[in-house]
């Protein structure tokens, strides 16, 4: 008797449309070479290199002695709730409750959910995000059936978006914005200026909401970081998320929030149709994160202002490389445009890839991170997550192969 054929059935659109986060992708290449012993140095992963502070770990090894390794209320710990309440007024200036925190696994699974909180499925709801910008933007609006609309951003600018572009991109259809500051990956910074255009803008749009990215707050070398929650008129539809992976160095961890007054309750239950709830060990990490010492924290953050220095010198050091000096987060866009043609790549991506295989150092291209904004030229993103001796090794590799090719 002949075997049935075998027959998969059709998939869903929306996981067609999923998209990804190629520094993972990147990463794993990465894995793969060194697995064949080749001598690669990375620059693709948004990871600090130090380890979690030790009050932080021991928090967490009291939580699991203490029994605290059970569910959670979805929306997290009581405690927590009321630290990152006290946390956001501190830092954002705005006043919150703790009830309209709720704690996730993460910051990035957020994103999904508001889309989904605030845009209808085949609508044709707009949602407004930043080019170049975090891949998964893009990605979720894609998967929640909701219509992407890029807003680019320029490096005459420094990367901050500009209020007028904004106001040209909103419509009818418009539901959602979404603002990153300190940005990846270009490390750019909303000024106060920048902040009260873009206020003023939305002002005029009340059915728009926004989503503040704002992971990388503390993470800001020039200036002092704001946010737009704490603009006039704009707390109330400002969704505010943030979390503990980068100033504490706990990517690992998984614990972020949301903070928005009217969506919290909505926000729960999707935590709770997905997640169910944060670890109940790392909410307790993330208490001693937010609460305890902050020297080890400070101390990452003075280490990471001495490396963008150190990195931008080196790379503008490099012939037919560009590179400004980002305000805040750990990574730097350098324009790299008289690069890919002194060296015969046909673009940022070639070149990218020239750079892991001859070179033996792994960077990011400017296609990942969306549509290259064409006028602005060729970029690639080096993340100084990493040791200063690295980064010297590693432009000193990107010098030497730009020698050999020309």
């Amino acid at each position: 008797m002949t075997a049935p054929a075998q027959v998969t059935p059709p998939l869903a659109k929306r996981t067609q449309v999923l998209g990804t986060e190629n520094a993972f992708v990147v990463l794993a290449e990465v894995g793969a070479l060194q697995a064949q012993g080749k001598d690669i140095l990375s620059f693709c992963i948004g990871q600090p290199d130090f380890p979690t502070p030790s009050n932080i770990c021991e928090a967490a090894i009291n939580a699991i002695r203490g029994g605290k390794h059970g569910y959670t209320p979805s929306a997290g710990i009581a405690l927590l709730r009321q630290a990152v309440a006290r946390e956001t007024e501190r830092t954002h200036g705005f006043d919150v409750r703790p009830e309209d925190v709720v704690i996730g696994a993460g910051a990035k699974p957020f994103i999904g959910y508001v889309i989904q909180c605030v845009t209808d499925y085949g609508a044709g709801d707009e949602v407004i995000f930043p080019v170049p910008g975090f891949p998964i933007y893009e990605s979720q609006v894609l998967s929640q059936g909701a219509v992407p609309v890029g807003l680019e951003l320029r490096e005459s600018r420094g990367f901050r978006m500009d209020a007028a572009a904004l106001e040209a991109k909103i419509t009818p259809k418009t539901r959602l914005v979404i603002l990153n500051t300190p940005q990846n990956p270009t490390g750019g910074v909303l000024t106060a200026t920048d902040l009260h255009e873009i206020a003023e803008v939305l002002r005029k749009h009340p059915n728009v909401w926004v989503y503040a990215d704002e992971v990388y707050s503390r993470l800001v070398y020039d200036g002092t970081f704001g946010s737009i929650a704490s603009q006039p008129g704009m707390k109330d539809r400002t969704i505010v998320t943030d979390g503990v992976s980068k100033a504490w160095a706990m990517t690992g961890w998984r614990l972020g929030w949301a903070v928005n007054r009217t969506l919290a309750p909505l926000l729960t239950r999707h935590v709770t149709n997905t997640e169910s709830c944060a670890s109940h060990i790392t909410q307790f990490a993330a208490l001693e994160a937010l609460d305890g010492p902050q020297d080890h924290a400070e101390t990452m953050r003075k280490t990471f202002a001495q490396r963008r220095d150190f990195i931008v010198r080196l790379l503008n050091q490099v012939p037919g490389v560009r590179c400004g000096n980002p305000g805040g987060a750990f990574y730097v866009w350098p324009n790299v445009t008289e690069l890919c043609a002194k060296v015969g790549a046909a673009d940022s991506e070639v070149l990218r890839k020239r750079l892991l295989h001859e070179a033996g150092i792994a960077v990011l291209s400017d296609v990942h991170f969306g549509p290259r904004v064409q006028e602005d030229g060729q970029h690639v993103r080096f993340s100084y997550a990493a040791s200063k001796q690295d980064i010297a090794k590693g432009i000193g590799r990107m010098a030497e192969f730009v020698k050999a090719a020309g």
